[in-house]
């Protein structure tokens, strides 16, 4: 293969940061590796995305026990992706937190997606031995919106729309306009599309901005701490699926094969994107699943370890 297997080839530790977002948000961010969050209520915390591992989580432990010595009592899965959810185990937390419709895709597609991730991402899964044998599943679902009371923070959980997955679900602190976004919000971080729904993620963009929030925690890059940034991250990444779709799009209309329209495509996002983190990463599970979605699969189909490298080496090779 020309290039190394997905991101193979990415072993540089990234320097981490614990933002203060509030005296109730942080964010934990890594130069464009998987982020998480964490709020902090009268009587308890909640954090949002877990990291790839039980050992990686003890960063971010670490960290929350230098603002706050209160009970970490709920985990939030913004998703079903491995990277995301398989360090909950080290949280002790009382209840885990998702969708319904991300707990279906855990059923649906766990195991494969853990090794299909685990195969693109060593680095992303270091000390993976760490994790619990199985999956991560969540002991409370819910369907459209959910409140909880830390005390007297109002922490809703909200499902706007599918973008990232079917299962996408936002945090919004409504006293303090602070969004929690997951991978439906990236900055300066190529969004991974591989299970999304392009058609459907712009309007999803719209209805977070619709809740106009002043700070934003995105599934990937630096905290946005102004409403001007928020606005920033929300523009790049609606711009990139809509480029994306539009190049697949018309070269669908051509009869264009999936090995051209991935090119073409490339070829033309890569001078506006290409500077963006885990670009190369990402175009090719991106393209693939838009030409599905812009062809004869309206919903993603299951990435397997060996669908993985076997996409890469059509595509790449």
């Amino acid at each position: 293969m020309s290039k190394a297997f997905a991101s193979q080839a990415d072993l540089e530790e990234k320097q981490v940061s614990f933002t203060k977002l509030s005296d109730n948000a942080y964010a934990y961010t890594a130069e464009g590796d998987p982020n998480t969050g964490v709020i902090i209520g009268d009587d308890a915390v909640m954090v949002l995305d877990t990291q790839a591992t039980p050992v990686m989580a003890q960063d971010v432990i670490r960290r929350i026990r230098e603002v706050t010595d209160k009970p970490i009592k709920y985990v939030l899965m913004t998703h079903y992706h491995a990277v995301r959810v398989l360090g909950a185990s080290a949280y002790g937390a009382d209840h885990i937190i998702a969708s319904q419709d991300t707990r279906d895709l855990i059923v649906e597609r766990g195991e494969q997606d853990k090794a299909s991730e685990i195969g693109r991402f060593p680095r992303l899964f270091r000390n993976v031995e760490s994790v619990p044998a199985g999956l991560t599943w969540p002991t409370i679902t819910f369907t459209g919106k959910m409140t909880l009371w830390l005390g007297s923070l109002e922490v809703q959980l909200l499902q706007l729309g599918r973008g990232h997955t079917k299962g996408d679900t936002v945090a919004w602190l409504p006293q303090q306009k602070i969004l929690f976004s997951g991978d439906l919000v990236e900055f300066d971080a190529t969004p991974y599309a591989g299970d999304a729904y392009f058609k459907d993620w712009p309007q999803t963009l719209d209805n977070l901005a619709a809740l106009k929030p002043e700070k934003l925690v995105p599934g990937r890059g630096a905290a946005l701490t102004t409403p001007e940034a928020v606005q920033q991250g929300l523009a790049g990444t609606r711009d990139f699926i809509a480029d994306v779709w539009r190049q697949v799009q018309a070269g669908v209309a051509a009869g264009h094969d999936l090995n051209t329209v991935y090119k073409n495509t490339y070829a033309a996002l890569q001078p506006k994107y290409g500077h963006w983190v885990i670009f190369d990463h990402c175009m090719p599970f991106d393209v693939t699943r838009c030409y599905d979605e812009a062809t004869q699969h309206p919903d993603p189909r299951i990435w397997t370890a060996e669908r993985d490298t076997q996409m890469w080496k059509t595509l790449e090779g």
